[in-house]
């Protein structure tokens, strides 16, 4: 899911891709969107980005003589799960390319796009900021102050901040030392997300490339780690830990620690990786067994799309005629964070 990071990452993509560009014409929406259509045309205007948490503004300026006359337009956009903006070829678009910027003449003509496959990402007319986003982490590190760990009182956590001030005994090089190996919670809000920027964009999953989701991987220091634990909160979401959850950790809730690559792994530990792709059987296969065609439902607003539909189950092997087979239910899959769990739209995040 894009989050701070990556949305800093989009706009100096979008600055760097458009600099020295011209576009000019109207702004295209595919009709499959259910975004508004952007009310805006122009011969020739340039187009700028700006990231602030988990939004991105993309703003349109016309050149002085364009036609027609107009002022500026912003679009504030947010990603969803899988938005991003790719910069193509006017006549070979990217798959869910859903709004389109189109370059003036002359050629070759090129498309700046938004492109989103689960289609969860949205953009607002009028360039605001979501009212009651929190302050961003990245540009407005100075105002982030909740100081809030997972299943943890924001009160305990500040006391325990201030009961860990360096000793004054200490020397300038000292007092380093300590806080570099030894960060506050505060200070890792603000430097794992520089982090992430760092690593330019790497895979978060291994069909960016095995080179990208090595990096990834090679960077993770919690989110699936052999002996770190995970609990679900009550809204389904997974947060991965070491040590002690805290006192308002979930009632009843089982530690499941990653184990070792190799161990034997139980049902619910299986649960919690994503399950590997994998084709569906064909409509021959299906009719030779006797199931019903199976037809996968539009995803309702704001869920995850890693929830499969039920797939009917299929008797083994060498069992009796007329014995009826067990059902097998897919447990919904979390969406994981390391070290924090994921807020949904419209909350703030540590």
């Amino acid at each position: 899911m894009p989050e701070g990071p990556e949305l800093h990452l989009a706009s100096r993509f979008v600055n760097e891709a458009c600099r020295g560009l011209v576009f000019g014409g109207c702004v295209e929406k595919s009709p499959i969107s259910r975004n508004p259509e952007v009310p805006f045309e122009s011969s020739a205007y340039h187009i700028s980005a700006s990231a602030r948490g988990k939004e991105l503004r993309l703003t349109l300026s016309p050149l002085p003589g364009a036609q027609p006359s107009r002022e500026p337009l912003a679009l504030v956009f947010r990603f969803g799960m899988s938005g991003s903006f790719q910069l193509a070829p006017g006549d070979a678009l990217p798959a869910h390319a859903h709004l389109r910027f189109y370059t003036a003449p002359p050629p070759p003509r090129l498309a700046l796009c938004f492109v989103d496959i689960r289609r969860f990402g949205r953009w607002d007319i009028g360039g605001e900021w979501q009212p009651g986003r929190g302050p961003c982490v990245l540009r407005e590190y100075e105002q982030f102050r909740l100081r809030i760990p997972p299943f943890e009182k924001a009160r305990t956590v500040l006391e325990a901040l201030q009961q860990h001030k360096p000793s004054p005994e200490l020397t300038l090089s000292q007092k380093i030392r300590a806080k570099l190996q030894n960060p506050d919670l505060l200070e890792l809000c603000h430097s794992v997300p520089k982090e992430v920027v760092q690593l330019g964009g790497k895979g978060y999953g291994q069909e960016s490339g095995e080179e990208d989701f090595a990096a990834f991987r090679a960077w993770l220091q919690c989110y699936g780690m052999a002996g770190m634990s995970s609990l679900r909160d009550r809204h389904g979401r997974t947060i991965w830990f070491q040590g002690d959850p805290g006192p308002l950790a979930p009632k009843g809730g089982k530690s499941r620690k990653k184990k070792p690559k190799g161990a034997s792994r139980d049902p619910e530990d299986r649960m919690e990786d994503p399950p590997p792709p994998s084709k569906a059987p064909s409509r021959t296969r299906r009719a030779r067994r006797g199931h019903p065609e199976q037809t996968t439902a539009q995803q309702p607003e704001g869920t995850s799309l890693q929830q499969g539909p039920e797939v009917p189950p299929v008797a083994e092997k060498g069992k009796r005629r007329g014995q009826q087979a067990t059902s097998a239910c897919h447990k919904p899959q979390s969406i994981k964070a390391d070290t924090m769990s994921l807020e949904p739209e419209g909350t703030v995040s540590p």
